[in-house]
């Protein structure tokens, strides 16, 4: 049994969808977790940013083009006028559902509802699709067997025995199509597995069946050294340890959602990120198999904040540290690398929500200063202290690039480096020719 996830560009039009339907169609035993078509779950989202400040107006004519992009597609999909009208009332029935929220008290379980719809149109067309080709698959719907528990995690146990049993019957079937990103939570209501919850799906229905391999399918032949925007003359990189890909999709890689690993790493489930555009490209394999002395690639974080506390008196007392960090918990604010002096703390951030309290806060232990407009640039490979002569390899590479702060130590598999983010784009491509 193979996983194969297809993102909203791998489906974003109906040729793309045809093309996806014809990669299905090899008579190998799979599951097949599809997002919502390439801008509809932002759509969804502004619709429903109008129904929160009660705007039906301007919701409703969202609603509507969304509505009509769908339609427009289905001739082009089906030939059998059956499964036109078919896909027409399913449509039909999904938006009924977003209209019906443009009339009451809209909150956010509301939204969570309005948000599941992307996933369970694209899902039921590709269905239709292979019908339509008289491909026997079946349809899973990810609301009867994807739940999370009271902490809002994935709950491992009734995944794995809710989808064996809609499987179990089955045993002819080789093709089984389901959503990705959407779920129930602990109190049986609709929600989701936020953003990047789609590769999420893949990988824990792929610790759930045992899956020889889960698929990423995208429009990149894999994970590349660097960023492609950005950099000339990049490269897949064909072998990745879960570490390090875990690093990367962390560090601004945007192919892999970071939560995919750890469930296929857990279960040492080989993950290939594979090119819908391109299905004969090697891709990348990421695996527990690490490859010894190399830099693999870098990977740039922007959006980032730098927060230094300075405190002469204060910094050596005991329990200085926790304070400090107790004051980021107490916000559920992350913290991306921490260096320590003498005297200060600095402390980078990528989310700014709270970031007027923490300063307050921290203002109790010494004096605040905070810059932003930061990038991290994450250098991943095998870099365990014994490999000489790959960190002075990976600074010399910075030499024309004022840092900020450097992260050392924490992992075998990265080296990060703070600068200002006006100095991103020559800091990649420097780095691009010293170390590639």
């Amino acid at each position: 049994m193979k996983i194969l996830k297809f993102g909203g560009a791998s489906i974003s039009t109906s040729q793309n969808i045809i093309n996806v339907a014809n990669l299905l169609c090899d008579n190998t035993r799979k599951v097949v977790v599809l997002s919502a078509m390439s801008g509809t779950t932002n759509t969804l989202v502004e619709i429903s940013n109008y129904l929160y400040r009660k705007n039906s107006d301007a919701a409703n004519e969202i609603i509507i083009q969304l509505e009509q992009k769908y339609l427009s597609c289905l001739s082009e999909l089906y030939k059998n006028p059956v499964y036109i009208a078919q896909a027409q009332a399913m449509i039909q029935e999904r938006f009924d559902i977003i209209r019906a929220y443009t009339k009451d008290l809209f909150t956010l379980f509301e939204e969570r509802v309005i948000l599941a719809q992307g996933e369970l149109i694209s899902s039921a067309l590709v269905y239709f699709l292979l019908q339509e080709r008289g491909i026997n698959a079946v349809l899973l719907p990810a609301l009867d067997f994807m739940r999370t528990d009271k902490n809002a995690e994935p709950d491992p146990i009734y995944i794995k025995e809710k989808l064996s049993k809609m499987i179990e019957p089955h045993a002819d079937v080789s093709l089984f199509i389901t959503q990705g990103y959407i779920c129930r939570n602990a109190y049986g209501e609709i929600d989701n597995l936020q953003r990047g919850g789609s590769d999420y799906t893949a990988s824990l229905i792929g610790a759930a069946l045992g899956a020889e391999e889960i698929q990423i399918w995208t429009d990149i032949d894999g994970m590349h050294n660097n960023d492609p925007r950005f950099v000339s003359g990049t490269k897949p990189v064909r072998n990745l340890q879960f570490e390090e890909a875990a690093e990367l999709a962390y560090f601004g890689a945007k192919i892999l959602h970071p939560t995919c690993i750890l469930p296929a790493k857990l279960n040492n489930i080989p993950v290939r990120l594979l090119n819908t555009a391109e299905p004969q490209s090697l891709g990348t394999l990421i695996s527990n198999k690490m490859d010894k002395g190399n830099i693999k690639a870098v990977a740039a974080k922007d959006g980032i904040t730098v927060i230094k506390i300075k405190s002469g008196r204060m910094l050596l007392a005991h329990g200085f540290l926790r304070k400090v960090f107790e004051i980021f918990e107490s916000y559920a604010t992350p913290i991306d690398m921490v260096a320590t002096s003498e005297v200060g703390i600095s402390v980078s951030i990528d989310n700014c929500k709270h970031l007027s309290e923490i300063i307050d806060d921290l203002k109790k232990y010494g004096t605040v200063s905070v810059d932003s407009d930061m990038t991290i640039i994450c250098v991943v490979g095998d870099l365990a202290s014994e490999n000489i002569g790959f960190e002075s390899k990976v600074i010399a590479s910075l030499k024309e690039t004022p840092i900020r702060m450097i992260s050392y130590g924490g992992s075998n598999y990265n080296i990060s480096f703070l600068i200002q983010t006006k100095y991103k784009i020559k800091a990649l491509q420097n780095m691009n020719t010293e170390l590639f």
